[in-house]
């Protein structure tokens, strides 16, 4: 994911979302890598003039969750200051600080 505010994005990332930091700006320059339950979540620093996120975008980036947990992260984003904009009965949709559109979500993927 690129943004014109790396720090500001990671921040969000491990902060809000608890992501640990693997591999710290300061090794590579110009990204963050985080481990995202797993997945490495690369954040880059965008080039001057490099198009953000489209407003309103509603491609998604969802992140599984405990199927008792949607308590605690509802409590979690709401706690931050992060407006939860939709919710089904497994998922909590919001956006990260550039806009891109987020999930958590519980939904059973093992039928």
């Amino acid at each position: 994911m690129r943004t014109a505010d790396l720090e500001r994005l990671e921040q969000f990332y491990e902060g809000v979302l608890g992501f640990e930091v693997l591999v710290p700006a300061a090794s590579r320059e110009g990204s963050v890598w985080l481990d995202a339950g797993g997945a490495v979540l690369m954040l880059e620093r965008g080039n001057e003039g490099e198009p953000g996120v489209a407003a309103g975008s509603m491609d998604l980036v969802a992140f599984a969750i405990g199927a008792d947990e949607k308590g605690v992260w509802r409590a979690r984003i709401e706690g931050a200051g992060v407006r939860i904009e939709a919710e089904t009965a497994y998922t909590l949709y919001f956006r990260d600080p550039d806009g891109r559109r987020l999930a958590v979500s519980s939904y059973p993927l093992q039928g």
